[in-house]
């Protein structure tokens, strides 16, 4: 079985092909074969030792990342009643490991994919629409006939985010590079600002009910003055929550952390939608496995439009 792993943290040469046997599935697991893992800023991050998952991770080096997979179930470990061998599945798997071309995963984290969903959109899907989801409705609270701006609104998160904001009733404001104004427009958003045209972005102050940042540092503290009295801002990267939470205290406002958790409820609500036509999940590439350094270096220029998918058998 090849598997992408990080040796060591540092930029993207740490990455390196190996091979290793994997056992049967303990009790509560499938053995699967990997189709697709989907590339995520995360993924970047840890393998540079930055964020909760490089903490978590450290010891335990070398290490396979990939939190979000579509694969066919190979095998499954007793007490496992939800899936049979030939089954094909995807799901958000917290523990990592899908840079492999196999993968033991937790059962409980996977659902099965429906059969006119593509096996590239199941395995980009998991991760980026849980964040989506969570962020604006768990933590930002968003309600039809609210205004929200989406940062980064055209990367893998951020995209899906526009679509659901403007199906829940929400003015959808869209933020993103001129190159990307007529694919967010294509998806739903009400308006679209270019985040370097800084009268632009000015124009907007006091609209918005929620802001949901996808970047983080400056461009989140600027975003909280872009609020009316008593908005709320949901800001993904754990890197500088602490920073943005604190400016907003003292302006009136509440901003808010997170971090992404599994859902399966979520996760079916959301292969309903794709499965329904109401959804779409835009992949720009995919890399073989052992492209995976080339996968990183473009999520890392921060210009990714959708998701970057890795196929561990091409």
């Amino acid at each position: 079985m090849a598997q992408l792993q990080i040796t060591r943290f540092g930029g993207v040469e740490v990455l390196q092909l190996a091979n290793q046997e994997l056992t049967a599935p303990a009790p509560g697991e499938v053995l699967l074969d990997v189709f697709y893992a989907a590339v995520n800023p995360v993924d970047a991050k840890t393998r540079a030792g930055l964020g909760w998952a490089a903490a978590q991770h450290k010891d335990d080096l070398p290490w396979t990342p990939g939190f979000d997979v579509c694969g066919l179930v190979q095998a499954v470990g007793s007490g496992v009643t939800d899936f049979a061998v030939g089954q094909r599945v995807c799901g958000m798997v917290f523990r990592g490991g899908a840079y492999a071309s196999q993968l033991l995963a937790v059962a409980d984290d996977l659902l099965p994919v429906p059969e006119v969903i593509y096996s590239e959109q199941a395995a980009a899907l998991p991760l980026a629409g849980l964040t989506a989801w969570q962020g604006l409705f768990e933590h930002g609270q968003l309600q039809a006939g609210e205004t929200v701006l989406i940062s980064a609104a055209a990367g893998g998160v951020g995209h899906i985010a526009v679509q659901l904001a403007k199906q829940a009733g929400a003015k959808v404001i869209a933020s993103a590079s001129a190159s990307n104004h007529a694919f967010l427009r294509e998806l739903g958003a009400d308006q679209v600002v270019d985040y370097h045209d800084s009268d632009a972005m000015a124009a907007l102050n006091g609209q918005l009910d929620l802001v949901f940042d996808l970047v983080g540092f400056d461009s989140g503290l600027s975003a909280l003055t872009l609020l009316k009295a008593g908005g709320r801002q949901v800001t993904v990267p754990t890197v500088t929550a602490p920073q943005i939470k604190e400016a907003a205290a003292t302006q009136g406002k509440t901003a808010l952390g997170m971090m992404v958790h599994p859902d399966r409820a979520a996760l079916a609500t959301l292969l309903e939608k794709c499965a329904a036509g109401d959804l779409q999940v835009h992949i720009s590439n995919v890399y073989p496995l052992s492209e995976g350094a080339n996968a990183h270096l473009a999520i890392e220029s921060g210009r990714t439009r959708g998701k970057l998918l890795l196929n561990p058998r091409n």
